[in-house]
């Protein structure tokens, strides 16, 4: 099992009578890339705030690192944030600007502002001022700040928001390298999933401050992958027909009532026909397959 980076329980945060966030159990895992989806206002932002101790939680509580609140001043030191951007000066170059705040930050080391550029490919813009940079640069610059002191765990709010696909592409290709070759873990929030997809392993969907889904990427591609969906009252009995008769074992159980079979596509009525068979009562049968955003919407309709 692997070390448990971050984990919250029944964290809520209020506002008089609204709840930005309700009752949220998430647990982060040592390498996770994990993504956080939720619309606008769903409590993304206010999660986060919490965890970087930005806000205080009305009640619940969190671990850092298999830590609690009295190791949380020296577990902080290891997490770096980019949740309401850095304010850098237009004037001021890509390492004049990370070298002030290495200043701030009691670094000494100046070498890992080259790391940092370097890690988020700026090392060839290192001397280009702020003012002229993309908005792409700007947020890998951001980046570049987050990951200044070597964190173990690094927390991004919404970087890919408003990037053109060059920009979301570049930073898809930052996001992985700090993950593989520097072992960091990630929590990165959006509010499109198709976003996230392309670097998560892991994601959770939030929806009116609650977790509404949580689930590996390998879980996400069954959910949205093309399939026949099978109804019956006999589950147990559906099954045996698929594995003797139609020699499958490509199908999953959704529940007492529904199977999903990823074989047979366009062959409904062999399905059909091997069922019925057998005395099997078909309460439905059909193809499905859905997008990311189609399934994202359903979730979050079954949530409201």
């Amino acid at each position: 099992m692997k070390d448990v980076i971050l984990k919250t329980n029944n964290l809520t945060k209020k506002y008089k009578n609204f709840a930005a966030l309700d009752n949220v159990s998430i647990t982060i895992r040592k390498g996770d890339i994990y993504g956080l989806i939720g619309r606008n206002g769903a409590g993304k932002t206010t999660l986060m705030k919490l965890i970087t101790t930005l806000t205080n939680p009305t009640s619940g509580e969190f671990e850092l690192f298999g830590e609690g609140s009295n190791h949380l001043t020296e577990n902080k030191r290891r997490i770096g944030c980019l949740i309401e951007n850095p304010s850098f000066f237009p004037n001021l170059t890509a390492y004049e600007n990370l070298k002030y705040y290495s200043i701030q930050k009691g670094i000494v080391d100046m070498t890992q502002i080259e790391e940092s550029l370097e890690l988020v490919g700026l090392e060839d813009v290192r001397n280009k001022k702020f003012k002229n940079f993309s908005l792409g640069m700007k947020q890998r610059l951001g980046i570049a700040f987050a990951i200044l002191d070597h964190p173990d765990f690094i927390i991004l709010d919404e970087p890919i928001n408003g990037l053109d696909p060059i920009g979301i592409s570049d930073l898809r290709e930052t996001f992985k390298r700090l993950n593989e070759e520097k072992n960091i873990t990630i929590l990165i929030s959006s509010h499109i999933l198709s976003e996230l997809y392309a670097v998560a392993s892991r994601f959770c969907i939030l929806e009116h401050g609650r977790v509404v889904k949580e689930l590996t990427k390998e879980e996400l591609d069954i959910e949205c992958s093309k399939c026949i969906v099978i109804q019956t009252d006999d589950v147990k009995k559906a099954t045996t027909v698929l594995e003797k008769e139609l020699k499958t074992t490509n199908y999953k159980v959704i529940d007492k009532r529904e199977i999903r079979l990823y074989e047979y596509l366009d062959q409904t009525s062999k399905v059909s026909k091997a069922l019925t068979k057998h005395d099997i009562d078909i309460l439905g049968l059909y193809e499905t397959g859905i997008t990311l955003e189609e399934y994202f919407k359903s979730v979050v309709k079954e949530a409201n």
